[in-house]
């Protein structure tokens, strides 16, 4: 590439969703009314979780921490989608871009980690319940969310790094509704090799290995299931990780479904609007999952709508 094609960049376009005049109202309030039942939905988990004291177990640590991180990982890019939107303005500076393109993988590989942590802690408590509180124990359960922030903060801030020794032509539109990093590489005139084999890898460390260690831990609570004689011992244990399992095949069943869309069309975006599912609609839908199959958070949510209501 010629150097005049170059140029100091300060701000991206970002084309969204839609381009059609007429879809923009319905795009806002649309997102807008997700964001807000998101928002609402997971700010219920965390505080009925912190204020039931029948909630303060290792499951529940953990999941009030995956509702906190998936408010995080929905608020880096629908704020800003929803503001675009209703100023009609597409732009995002340079640095809002790489902000926002570092939080997103924060807390995006965040949730992985806590995904693999939960399905370790059904396992235990499942495989090994008697043992269930001297395994999972506070120390462990510490250091396990620890090293999951460690990992995700060092990987994100690489991949940033990387980002910024990259020039950039002309060229500037994302089609795309934030700034996925994949689409941010392709706008680049230097040499992205590196940025190349960092994604394999991260995608191989932060992806593949947490997938196996779920997949590994249900085959061991499944084993074990099916050992159990009686259907209403089955039944129970089944319940116990049902929830968790069916937050498992959302949010990785979404991220093959953005995978294989991108992969099969040349419209990029198809796989801007793919990706609405899991940074959008799995963060909205896993409260629900857990209060509708589960009695004790069921249980805390009535208990706390309960005290809000004689409060007011």
């Amino acid at each position: 590439m010629d150097p005049e094609n170059h140029t100091q960049i300060s701000e991206f376009i970002l084309l969204g969703l839609s381009d059609e005049e007429e879809l923009q109202s319905f795009l806002l309030l649309l997102f807008l009314s997700m964001y807000l039942i998101t928002f609402i939905g997971n700010m219920l988990i965390i505080l009925a979780t912190v204020t039931d004291s029948h909630l303060h177990t290792p499951m529940y640590f953990f999941l009030s921490n995956l509702s906190f991180i998936d408010l995080c990982f929905t608020s880096t890019t629908v704020p800003k989608m929803l503001l675009n939107i209703h100023t009609q303005n597409k732009a995002i500076t340079y640095q809002g871009c790489l902000t926002q393109m570092y939080f997103f993988i924060l807390f995006g590989e965040l949730d992985i980690f806590l995904l693999s942590i939960m399905a370790y802690d059904r396992f235990v408590a499942i495989c090994h319940p008697l043992h269930y509180m001297v395994i999972m124990n506070p120390r462990l359960c510490g250091l396990l969310l620890l090293a999951s922030w460690v990992l995700s903060v060092l990987d994100s801030l690489l991949r940033g790094l990387l980002v910024l020794r990259l020039s950039f032509c002309t060229n500037l539109e994302i089609p795309h509704f934030f700034c996925e990093i994949n689409q941010v590489i392709q706008l680049a005139c230097s040499d992205t090799l590196l940025n190349v084999i960092e994604m394999y890898f991260a995608t191989g460390v932060m992806g593949i290995l947490p997938l196996t260690g779920i997949l590994f831990s249900y085959s061991r609570i499944v084993s074990s299931i099916l050992k159990i004689t009686s259907a209403r011992g089955k039944y129970k244990a089944f319940s116990t990780c049902g929830s968790h399992l069916s937050v498992v095949s959302l949010f990785y069943g979404t991220g093959l479904g953005v995978y294989l869309s991108s992969a099969s069309t040349q419209n990029p975006r198809t796989g801007a609007i793919a990706s609405v599912m899991y940074t959008i609609v799995t963060p909205m839908l896993n409260p629900f999952i857990y209060s509708l199959r589960n009695q004790d958070i069921k249980g805390a949510l009535k208990s706390l709508l309960g005290i809000a209501t004689v409060r007011e």
